[in-house]
C-alpha cells in the first residue's frame, strides 16, 4: 500500500508520489524562540517526526530529508528581549536548546536541517529584489510589500473570499500599501533594533518570507510536503506560496501541505488565565515524556485534540502493561523483524494513529498469547513502537523512570525491605514499602523471584 496523505491544497486524501523517491523533502514550521514550548507546540512536532519516520520506511532513511526552521528574528523576540534587558542571541540560543532539549526528551529526533531564519539574510533579500524586478512587490517608506493582485492564484490554498483575506490576515492599515491585503517582506529597523543593511534600507525581513528562502536554499523552489498546524495555513502559508510562486516564474512552490489540528487542554483553548497554559519543560518532569508522546498520537492529526490528565494517566497504564510484557519476556531472544502489515498500513492511510495503535494492541495480545513464535511476536512489538517512538527503553528503566537520581536510595530501601521479609518481619518491610511510596512514589512488587519496583 503506497502511503496516502491529506492534502490542505486539493482538501482531499492523495497517494504521495514524490517528485524524486531519491530525495523526498519534508518542511515543517519550527519554533519562535524567546520563550518555553507549550504542549499545543509539541503536537506537531510530534506528528512530523512521525510523518519523517513513515517516509523513511517506505524511501530509506538515506533518501528522506527533514527541515524544521527556528524563527530566531521576530518582534516578539525583540520586545522579550527588551523587556528582560536581555541580548537577542542570548535569548534566542537559550530557547532553542531548551526547545531541542525537551522534544528529545518526547523523543523527537534533531531534523536533517534546523535552519536559523538569522543565517538565511542575504538570500531573503534576493528573493526580495526577484519580486520587485518582476512587479510583484513595491518599496514604500522603507518597507517593501508584496502586491497580492499582482498574483490572481492568491488564496488558494485557505480558500477565502476577498473580504475574508482581508479581514482574516489582521494586517496593519498603513497609507503607504497599495492595497489592504500587501503584507511585508522587508520592515525598517531603529537603531535599537537588529537590522541588516539592503538596497532598499536597513530592517529585518517577514516572517513569511523566511520560510521562503530558507527552503529555497534547502529544499529548493519546488519540494514534496510542507507542514505545520492549521492555524498557519492563513495567512503565514498563503503568503509563502505566494511569494516562493512569483519569485521562481511561476514554479509550483510545495505539491502536498499536511495541517494538523488545534489542541485544547481539559476542554478549554488554553490560556494562562485558566490555568492551563501547559508547558511542554515541566510537563517532562511530572509525567513520563514516552506517555506525552502517546497521548499526543492517539487522536487523527487533522483532529482537534483535548489534551487530559486522564488520558495521561491512561497512556502510562497502556506503557506500563507493553513494557511489562518486554519485562517479563527478557529471556526470549531479540531477532529483527518488520512490524506487521496492517500496522504498516494504518500508518500509511494519512498516519491514522488511532488505527495504528489499535493494531499495536492487538501485537501485543498475540505476544501474552501465542505459544510458539514468540520472538517473532516481541520483535514485531518493537519494530511497531519503534515507527511510533516508543517502547525504546530498557523495561526496567521505564518502571525506575523519573526516579534515576534516587535510584541508590531506592535500592538500599529495596535492601532493607527484602532483610526485614528475611527475618519476617513483615511489619517493618510494610513500613519500608509505605515510606518507598510515600517519599518516592515508588511502587513494590513481591514475587517468587524476588522483589521489584517502579516508579507510579
Amino acid at each position: 500500500m503506497p502511503l496516502h496523505i491529506h492534502n490542505t491544497l486539493s482538501r482531499k486524501k492523495e497517494e504521495f508520489i514524490p517528485i524524486d523517491a531519491a530525495n523526498v523533502r519534508l518542511y515543517a514550521c519550527g519554533p519562535t524562540v524567546y520563550n518555553f514550548a507549550h504542549i499545543g507546540n509539541a503536537r506537531p512536532a510530534v506528528i512530523f517526526d512521525l510523518l519523517a519516520s513513515v517516509l523513511r520506511h517506505v524511501y530509506g532513511a538515506k533518501h528522506v530529508t527533514y527541515t524544521r526552521n527556528i524563527t530566531d528574528i521576530d518582534d516578539k523576540i525583540i520586545e522579550f528581549a527588551r523587556q528582560n534587558n536581555e541580548p537577542i542571541s542570548a535569548v534566542t540560543e537559550k530557547y532553542a536548546r531548551i526547545y531541542n532539549e525537551d522534544m528529545s526528551a518526547l523523543g523527537i529526533a534533531l531534523p536533517d536541517h534546523q535552519p536559523k531564519a538569522t543565517d538565511f539574510i542575504p538570500q531573503m533579500i534576493a528573493m526580495i529584489e526577484k519580486l520587485i524586478a518582476s512587479g510583484h512587490a513595491y518599496e514604500a517608506e522603507g518597507h517593501v510589500l508584496f502586491n497580492v493582485p499582482s498574483w490572481p492564484d492568491y488564496g488558494q490554498l485557505s480558500r477565502r473570499s476577498r473580504d475574508d483575506l482581508v479581514a482574516g490576515a489582521r494586517v496593519e492599515v498603513a497609507p503607504y500599501k497599495k492595497d489592504p491585503a500587501d503584507f511585508v517582506l522587508w520592515k525598517p529597523s531603529t537603531d535599537e533594533q537588529p537590522g541588516w543593511e539592503s538596497s532598499f534600507g536597513r530592517g529585518r525581513p517577514g516572517w513569511h518570507l523566511e520560510c521562503s528562502a530558507m527552503n529555497e536554499t534547502i529544499n529548493g523552489p519546488h519540494f514534496d510536503i510542507h507542514a505545520g498546524g492549521e492555524d498557519l495555513i492563513f495567512p503565514h502559508h498563503e503568503n509563502e506560496i505566494a511569494q516562493s510562486v512569483c519569485a521562481h516564474g511561476g514554479t509550483p512552490y510545495v505539491n502536498y501541505w499536511l495541517h494538523n489540528g488545534h489542541l485544547m487542554v481539559e476542554g478549554h483553548k488554553m490560556s494562562k488565565s485558566l490555568g492551563n497554559f501547559l508547558l511542554v519543560h515541566d510537563l517532562i518532569k511530572e509525567h513520563p515524556p514516552e506517555a506525552l508522546r502517546l497521548v499526543l498520537l492517539s487522536a487523527h492529526y487533522r483532529q482537534p485534540f483535548d489534551f487530559t490528565h486522564d488520558a495521561i494517566v491512561q497512556a502510562k497504564k497502556t506503557l506500563d502493561r507493553y513494557y511489562g510484557m518486554l519485562r517479563d519476556f527478557h529471556d526470549i531472544a531479540d531477532i529483527q523483524a518488520e512490524a506487521p502489515p496492517a500496522f504498516i498500513e494504518a500508518l500509511l492511510d494519512d498516519l491514522n494513529t488511532p488505527k495504528a495503535l489499535g493494531e499495536l494492541a492487538h501485537i501485543a495480545k498475540h505476544l501474552s498469547t501465542v505459544s510458539n513464535h514468540k520472538e517473532q511476536a516481541k520483535a514485531e512489538l518493537k519494530a511497531a513502537g519503534r515507527l511510533l517512538g516508543i517502547l525504546m527503553q530498557d523495561p526496567e528503566s521505564w518502571f525506575k523512570g523519573a526516579a534515576n537520581d534516587d535510584v541508590a536510595a531506592i535500592e538500599a530501601k529495596i535492601t532493607e525491605l527484602q532483610t526485614a521479609r528475611a527475618a519476617k518481619d513483615y511489619k517493618t518491610a510494610d513500613a519500608i514499602r509505605d515510606a518507598l511510596k510515600a517519599d518516592y512514589a515508588v511502587s513494590v512488587s513481591v514475587t517468587p523471584a524476588g522483589v521489584t519496583w517502579r516508579k507510579d
